[in-house]
């Protein structure tokens, strides 16, 4: 599935175990965010609020390398300014690229960041394919389950659904690096903390068990990211009303979500071709979301000594 004039690019440091995503967005779109984790790491969001001014949104970058993979936004601004994309200024234009980021320092080199050239590079190889999954872009370093620590987690990634009725095309992506477990629909664990045996356990109930003895030992180190992009034709407000809906998704998938040790956040992007209501684009986004978390562990490919969903027996 294709929507008109949206983009995907990634690119990655495989060494390094990091990289970068980007979604470029035709003009005209508008844009929205919806931040609910308690360690988020992000760029320019503020511009998304409806109360204010720039209602365009260019492009949103996604990015390993915590707080250094901001980074690669610079990128993303250089390669868009290059092409004539910006907010008018009057003397310059101005690409509004809204950005967040994942901790993926705790496996690969900590010191590989994703930066301004990953950034270029992931624009430079973008293309209307957006169905690329697991140990791609943003989601290389991402990994699930790690109350105990890295060495009893599982390896995340990054997943895409979609949705085509008639008219209405929405499209979401995730890159999943949660503190809790990734569930099916019947919460089974896909992914998430192990035991020794190599088995899965379950973060709540680990949570419940430790009942606050001592601090967890990957505070501050995890985030799931997530993009919804529609082609309906929604006002500002109401795309921030669909990011909104968007964690609905991310709690479906992910037990628990939207922890203080999580940055979670849900971007949102309307290109204006058809009418919908902002209640279908999110109830569909929500459903989306929900998928392409599972499917970016489904997806994943054991890096570093951290085994993938597909690699883990189950009893």
């Amino acid at each position: 599935m294709r929507i008109e004039g949206v983009r995907v690019g990634h690119a990655e440091d495989v060494k390094g175990i990091t990289g970068c995503t980007v979604v470029l967005l035709p003009p005209g779109t508008r844009g929205g965010v919806e931040v609910r984790g308690g360690a988020p790491g992000t760029r320019e969001t503020d511009l998304l609020d409806p109360v204010n001014l720039v209602e365009e949104v260019h492009a949103f970058v996604l990015a390993g390398g915590s707080a250094f993979g901001l980074a690669a936004s610079t990128g993303v601004m250089r390669f868009l300014e290059e092409s004539g994309v910006g907010f008018d200024t009057g003397l310059a234009r101005i690409p509004i690229v809204p950005a967040g980021v994942i901790y993926d320092l705790g496996i690969g080199d900590p010191s590989a960041r994703p930066d301004e050239e990953m950034g270029y590079r992931a624009c430079r190889q973008a293309s209307e394919e957006l169905a690329r999954q697991g140990n791609v872009g943003a989601g290389m370093g991402a990994t699930v389950g790690k109350i105990l620590g890295y060495q009893f987690c599982t390896k995340g990634g990054l997943g895409t659904a979609f949705f085509e009725g008639k008219d209405l095309k929405v499209f979401a992506l995730a890159v999943v690096n949660a503190f809790g477990d990734v569930v099916d629909e019947d919460g089974r664990i896909l992914a998430g903390v192990r035991d020794a045996g190599g088995g899965f356990l379950s973060t709540e109930r680990v949570m419940r068990e430790a009942a606050g003895e001592k601090p967890f030992p990957v505070a501050g180190t995890n985030t799931t990211l997530a993009v919804v992009v529609s082609n309906a034709r929604l006002s500002k407000t109401d795309v921030n009303w669909v990011a909104q809906r968007g964690h609905h998704g991310l709690a479906r998938a992910i037990s628990p979500s939207h922890t203080k040790l999580d940055g979670d956040l849900v971007f949102a992007a309307a290109t204006g071709e058809v009418e919908a209501s902002a209640d279908l684009v999110g109830a569909v986004g929500a459903s989306l979301l929900a998928e392409a978390v599972r499917n970016a562990v489904r997806h994943a490919e054991s890096v570093a000594g951290v085994p993938a969903a597909r690699d883990i027996i189950r009893g």
